[in-house]
């Protein structure tokens, strides 16, 4: 029996011959058009399309009338396994075989990226900025041409090569007696008796100690219960122009004993011991090959672009470990109502008072403070509640085993450390869940929730770190960087030239598909589906490919109408510059802002998977369609004139501040239905998926989430 094939009508400006059928008799390849012929794909009718090549094609349809199936299942398919053709069969053997797609024959199909509605992933490290590899760049930037400011002072720390700090002692110092000191210990307790011995046995005669100048005897020691400064002393010497040669031998030595790091003392303002008078502060300089705080001696690491990632050590927190949050203990759980006791269950943790190991340091550590278990926990001492919950007291527990009683001495940890302990390091699941009821994820008190370590936040352009420009929504960013060029010096803008430039060419992209409300730091978990694939749209995009088949998956959703323009003229830019641009998509703007369309149905399921119409968006209307009526507007849903009111119950919401809201209160009635709208990036998602969802969550199922 054979097989029956569904006519299409040809292209606008495509002839077809009276015996020719429009695809699927024998003729040579057309490149002008992807050519699908007998897709059986799931539902699909043994369908036969001819796509226009270099356009932007929509594929539209009732859902489940096959859209998808049409366009990944069948072209993308084939596309993918096209492609692993191509590779050798020892990389093929690695990656597995694909199965061709339920498809007689495609032709004139070029490569194929695919740009679905999938979640970005769920690891917690990856933010817009990673995503888009703009952090990257910024990174980049920082490291090469950011200015170090000392997190101790404020003042901007300086870093001099050798020859810079010749130059200048000799210019302030010229006939002066000086002495170069190699500092080898900076604040630190100790005796030193062995340090001594080693700097005797280099050479050294003489070291500064807290300031005095001493000549080293043997076995000489500090006190090792202070605190010392220790530098050695190298050379004593009269600058002059006869002497440049020694100064330079000299500070090199000084400078490889001090790790980079000399002092110079003017010996003429001070006195014979060699302490520096009230009134001559400035008898002692101190220069640095790192970079150095000159007030403090603070110094920092050469800056390279993992200094300022948070996925590395040597960038990212060390206390929440690059993640700018931490599982704490909630102290609102552990003690709901000061007004009990530890008999009533004040400390919700304990449970009831009874005879376990517990409760035993916790009768210990009453005899030693003092306390009652029958005392309400508000009219507990302020030491005694903190010996409670964070500990450090030592104990003696009364323990029995038969007829034997034995008592010993151990340190109680607290309740705290105990449930951080049990959180962490449990291998029971029944503790571990006992002590995730009181735990809560909070920012990370360390770096505020920017994930870097201190000093990385220190370092500057045109005033910002760049913890600063990642908070920065994306058109704020991007005015930012746009101006940041009149307030780098001549150096930062050599360095920085190549690097803006490409910082603003990809969020010049993320602009266009209407993405300026999202910051560099929002972490990729929390975004839509829509948002997700729009950033992969605009790294397309970026990457300026021609001669692809580009397939996208309803990018409009989560974008407010007054956006869509921007999606359309990003999508326009993909083909313009060579691409064919296929769209599954519902949204009336794209579908009549593209150059063909093709519309699958009639129906859903088994009642779908045919090509009702196809062709330009002004003929398509002409024809009676379920979809062409509603675009043409003579089909329209109809607003229901009674609404379901509320029975007096009501949601409120009071002081909302996440991300961008602004104190917001709102009143929500229960027992209707609800609808929440904005622009995008109005904050409509912080208002009800980062602030609703986790109060609900936390209240009916104890969630970690705050």
């Amino acid at each position: 029996m054979a097989k029956a094939k569904t006519q299409i009508a040809p292209p606008i400006g495509v002839a077809v011959s009276d015996n020719q059928s429009p695809v699927t008799d024998q003729q040579p390849i057309n490149h002008q058009f992807i050519e699908v012929i007998g897709a059986r794909a799931h539902n699909l009718k043994n369908v036969d399309v001819r796509i226009p090549r270099n356009q932007l094609v929509v594929i539209t349809g009732v859902s489940g009338s096959g859209k998808s199936t049409l366009a990944f299942d069948t072209i993308y398919a084939e596309g993918q396994r096209r492609f692993m053709e191509t590779l050798s069969s020892y990389a093929r053997q690695f990656i597995g075989e694909m199965e061709r797609p339920d498809v007689d024959q495609i032709t004139g199909l070029s490569p194929v990226i695919s740009i679905e509605q999938k979640t970005t992933g769920r690891n917690p490290r990856s933010t817009v900025g990673t995503v888009t590899e703009v952090y990257d760049f910024l990174r980049l930037l920082f490291a090469r041409a950011g200015e170090a400011y000392s997190y101790a002072t404020g003042k901007k720390m300086v870093k001099y090569t050798e020859e810079q700090i010749v130059q200048n002692i000799t210019e302030r110092y010229t006939g002066r007696k000086i002495a170069l000191l190699a500092p080898v210990v900076r604040s630190r307790k100790g005796h030193y008796r062995e340090l001594f011995e080693q700097i005797r046995k280099q050479g050294y005669t003489r070291v500064r100690v807290d300031g005095e100048l001493l000549e080293i005897t043997p076995a000489m020691q500090l006190d090792r219960y202070k605190i010392h400064d220790i530098e050695i002393v190298v050379d004593r010497l009269k600058v002059g122009d006869d002497r440049n040669e020694r100064l330079a031998e000299s500070l090199s030595m000084s400078l490889r004993l001090g790790d980079g790091l000399v002092q110079v003392l003017d010996l003429e303002l001070n006195d014979e011991a060699g302490t520096i008078n009230d009134e001559h502060q400035s008898a002692i300089s101190a220069y640095s090959k790192n970079l150095m705080c000159a007030e403090t001696g603070l110094s920092y690491d050469e800056p390279s672009p993992n200094s300022f990632s948070f996925n590395s050590p040597y960038g990212m927190c060390p206390h929440c470990k690059g993640l700018g949050e931490i599982h704490e203990v909630d102290m609102a759980r552990v003690i709901p109502d000061k007004t009990k006791s530890i008999n009533e269950v004040a400390i919700v943790p304990l449970g009831e008072v009874r005879e376990n190991m517990l409760f035993k340091q916790l009768r210990a550590l009453a005899k030693i403070h003092n306390f009652s278990f029958s005392t309400p926990v508000k009219d507990l001492p302020e030491t005694v509640l903190n010996a409670i919950l964070h500990g450090g007291d030592e104990i003696k527990v009364d323990m029995t085993w038969g007829s034997e009683e034995w008592s010993y001495d151990m340190a109680f940890d607290g309740l705290v450390n105990v449930l951080k302990r049990q959180y962490a390091d449990a291998t029971s699941e029944k503790a571990r869940q006992w002590a995730e009821d009181f735990i809560a994820i909070v920012p990370c008190p360390d770096c505020a929730g920017t994930r870097l370590k201190k000093e990385s936040l220190w370092f500057k352009i045109a005033e910002f770190n760049i913890a600063e420009l990642a908070g920065m929504d994306l058109a704020e960013l991007h005015t930012a960087l746009e101006n940041v060029d009149e307030q780098l010096s001549e150096r930062q803008r050599a360095i920085a030239k190549d690097v803006l430039k490409e910082i603003r060419f990809r969020l010049k992209f993320l602009l266009q598909v209407g993405l300026d409300y999202l910051a560099l730091n929002r972490p990729a978990r929390s975004l839509s589906g829509g948002e997700g694939q729009r950033i992969r749209l605009a790294t397309q995009i970026g990457s300026q490919l021609t001669g692809i088949t580009y397939i996208l998956d309803e990018p409009s959703i989560g974008l407010h109408q007054r956006d869509n323009h921007r999606l359309i003229e990003a999508l326009k830019n993909l083909r313009d510059i060579g691409n064919t641009v296929l769209v599954v998509e519902h949204d009336r703007d794209i579908m009549l802002e593209s150059d063909y369309l093709i519309d699958l149905g009639p129906g859903a399921g088994k009642h779908g998977g045919q090509i009702v119409d196809i062709g330009k968006p002004a003929d398509f209307l002409k024809n009676p369609t379920a979809t062409s009526d509603y675009l043409a507007g003579r089909s329209k849903l109809d607003i229901p004139k009674v609404r379901r009111t509320s029975k007096d119950q009501w949601l409120e919401l009071e002081g909302c501040i996440g991300h961008n809201l602004k104190n917001v209160t709102l009143r929500i009635p229960l027992g209707t239905f609800v609808c929440v709208t904005g622009v995008s990036g109005s904050g409509k998602s912080s208002l009800i998926n980062e602030t609703l969802y986790p109060i609900l969550q936390s209240h009916f199922h104890n969630s970690l989430k705050r």
